[in-house]
């Protein structure tokens, strides 16, 4: 894969800013500790399931405490629609036991103590510390890894490899949002499939080989 030009950078990302001025993540939460429990819910799932399982969750519970004592067995009702949900159910409660007792119940702002907690890996902490306290680090999920490989954009042959490509060729300006221009990019016009080229704002600024022709499926 040909690597996208330096020069062309900046502007790739100003076209994905000018078509999404204001970009979300999209689950659903109330403090960076439901957006904690949300983002670790999320591995192997949709954004819509973890939206539904949480929609009642999160009016009883806003804090680790409020987790233990709902207890493991009555999380696992809420979340049993969700892959994995028995394991994840464990590392939600351990992980509000650690935040209890050693960060006296509020989520920490490192990198190192988040990636402490049980089932939070090093992409969980980033989407956390980006949508939370806003720190510019950019999370990279199947979306940001098939985007920078195919794109040119921060080819890399792991997810760490494609994170640290992209911080180096990401403009400072553009830092803080990279992470939701390029999955939402990711999930509705650059997809995995089939890629909707006549309707990608930065087509030609893409290195993509396999460009589609046709935005028809």
């Amino acid at each position: 894969m040909a690597k996208m030009p330096k020069r062309d950078i900046p502007e790739f990302y100003r076209r994905l800013k000018e078509e999404r001025p204001d970009p979300k993540g999209e689950l659903n939460w109330t403090n960076p500790y439901t957006l904690l429990v949300a983002v670790a819910l999320s591995a192997q799932a949709t954004d819509i399931g973890v939206n539904k399982a949480t929609e009642k969750l999160f009016q009883i519970v806003t804090t680790p405490q409020d987790m233990l004592d709902l207890g493991e067995g009555h999380l696992k009702d809420h979340i049993k629609t969700i892959g994995l949900y028995n394991s994840k159910a464990k590392n939600v409660m351990k992980a509000a036991k650690i935040l209890v007792d050693e960060h006296d119940g509020e989520v920490p702002r490192s990198r190192e103590a988040l990636e402490g907690l049980p089932g939070v890996g090093r992409k969980t902490a980033n989407v956390v510390l980006n949508i939370a306290f806003r720190e510019p680090t950019i999370a990279v999920d199947t979306h940001l890894f098939r985007i920078s490989n195919r794109t040119g954009l921060a080819p890399g042959k792991t997810p760490l490899a494609v994170e640290l490509a992209l911080e180096k060729r990401t403009p400072d300006d553009y830092r803080l949002d990279a992470h939701h221009w390029l999955i939402l990019h990711g999930r509705y016009v650059c997809k995995a499939r089939k890629p909707d080229c006549p309707s990608c704002v930065v087509e030609d600024l893409c290195r993509f080989k396999g460009k589609t022709v046709s935005s028809t499926a």
